[in-house]
């Protein structure tokens, strides 16, 4: 399979590592120094594109892959705000798109046990819940895309939480669940979802080693993705 990378900084490069490992060949790679490179001509080279770019630059890059026909990747958050418009361009133009706030296989069955774990605290009033993620310092967009997707499984199981703020010391309304978002040096990302009431705690943790399963389901996503016009999410492909 041909493969365009979209984001070619150390994401990037661990993508086209794990797409070389599993036989696929890298056709176009677009960094800030190429950027005019990133035209249909260019992309439709390629038989499917990996977005890992900026949350500023992701929805003009996914256009540019509806515009060349090229089934897209997107691992790239911080853009949801836009994503109904997205979603219906795609169907519209019977485009292909798959999309995750997080490739790591691991984080994907943590959001499973994530709103497992919220349905059973239905009847356990006396625990409340909070979430917290670390990543490297270059991370541009606070909270996580990640640590966003766990507080929505949560809310869509728990009936007493609503919504999610980004914790900065303000006063948290309870139906609100407070996230912090931490940066320290090169953490590749580590999230925690704690329940805590005055007896004890319960601590849900996923800590990746680095960026290499990240890359790999990306890499993954973009096997399954072909042939398979639509819009999808990484749920589909693990049938979860």
């Amino acid at each position: 399979m041909r493969i365009a990378i979209i984001g070619y900084g150390k994401m990037g490069k661990a993508i086209e590592s794990a797409a070389i490992q599993r036989g696929h060949e890298v056709v176009l790679k677009i960094s800030t120094s190429n950027l005019n490179d990133l035209s249909p001509q260019q992309l439709s080279k390629a038989d499917v594109a990996i977005e890992f770019s900026t949350p500023e630059t992701a929805v003009a890059n996914i256009h540019s892959c509806f515009t060349a026909g090229v089934p897209v990747v997107v691992g790239t958050t911080g853009w949801y705000q836009h994503f109904d418009s997205i979603r219906e361009q795609c169907l519209a133009g019977n485009h292909a798109m798959l999309y995750a706030s997080n490739f790591s296989i691991g984080v994907n069955i943590v959001f499973e046990i994530n709103r497992m774990l919220a349905r059973m605290m239905n009847h356990q009033p006396r625990y409340d819940v909070s979430i917290s993620e670390t990543h490297h310092i270059h991370k541009k967009d606070a909270p996580s895309g990640t640590a966003i997707t766990l507080a929505q499984g949560i809310c869509s199981e728990l009936k007493r939480k609503s919504d999610w703020i980004l914790n900065q010391g303000q006063q948290i309304e309870h139906n609100s669940i407070a996230i912090k978002a931490l940066r320290e040096d090169d953490v590749p990302g580590t999230h925690d979802v704690l329940y805590h009431s005055d007896e004890d705690e319960i601590l849900i943790r996923h800590t990746a080693f680095g960026r290499e399963g990240f890359a790999t389901g990306a890499v993954a996503a973009a096997e399954w993705l072909a042939g398979k016009p639509g819009c999808h999410s990484i749920r589909d492909m693990l049938h979860l």
